[in-house]
């Protein structure tokens, strides 16, 4: 957890975009995000959308520090992410960022529960008993108590999703970026998965951030960032 602001001292947002912008180098340059600003505060639901090519997972990879920007900088909690070490950053996103992609990457050799307790290994705060707790809970709280014990093979997609769910929110991120984490579901499985999702910003309050290309997901959750050509073609609160 963040130390609390000084008396009289606002609250950094959660997360903060400052002119960010990711130009990859080739004998034309190719701009996939160019002059972003934005501020992402605590328990919000925001889904980035945009036509194809338009830099939304581009984007997501920056604001998860998964990849460094040309320009600009990424914020988390109020903290410089620019000039940390790929050790430093590593480390941020471990304690601070949980990930869910479209494809669950889950490990075939595990089971679920494995899956779950990886990070939290990783990472190493809590006990191997109070990690097994925990990711029993969270698989239980994702419906998934009766599969604890099932190898990824052994799970239909929207469980195996949900179990990827689970896994980021392992070490309790304050921020969760996912990026079309139902682009690969059926509906009854998508349905499922948003729920989940949904249900992690209400009573957990935690932030999720999603890129969706699914319009009628992106609808019922509470913000849009809608991009165009790398820039933010409109960004408000549905």
């Amino acid at each position: 957890m963040s130390n609390p602001p000084a008396p009289g001292r606002a609250k950094a947002p959660l997360l903060e975009a400052r002119k960010l912008t990711r130009i990859l180098p080739a004998v034309v340059p190719v701009t996939l995000v160019e002059d972003v600003d934005f501020e992402i505060g605590e328990a919000e639901f925001v889904a980035i959308t945009g036509p194809s090519g338009s830099g939304k997972s581009s984007l997501l990879y920056l604001l998860g520090l998964l990849d460094r920007p040309t320009g600009g900088e990424v914020l988390i909690e109020g903290q410089r992410t620019d000039d940390l070490s790929s050790a430093e950053l590593a480390h941020l996103r471990l304690e601070k960022l949980g990930f869910v992609f479209q494809f669950h990457f889950l490990l075939p050799e595990f089971t679920a529960l494995d899956n779950v307790m990886i990070p939290m290994q990783r990472l190493g705060k809590l006990s191997p008993k109070a990690q097994l707790d925990h990711a029993t809970d969270l698989l239980a709280e994702l419906g998934l108590k009766d599969f604890l014990h099932r190898r990824p093979e052994q799970l239909s997609g929207g469980q195996r999703q949900r179990v990827a769910v689970a896994r980021s929110l392992a070490n309790a991120p304050d921020l969760i970026l996912a990026d079309e984490p139902t682009g690969s579901l059926d509906s009854a499985s998508t349905e499922q998965v948003f729920q989940s999702l949904q249900k992690i910003v209400e009573t957990e309050q935690t932030t999720v951030v999603a890129v969706t290309h699914d319009l009628d997901l992106a609808a019922r959750m509470e913000r849009r960032i809608h991009l165009v050509d790398g820039r933010i073609d409109y960004d408000r609160r549905l």
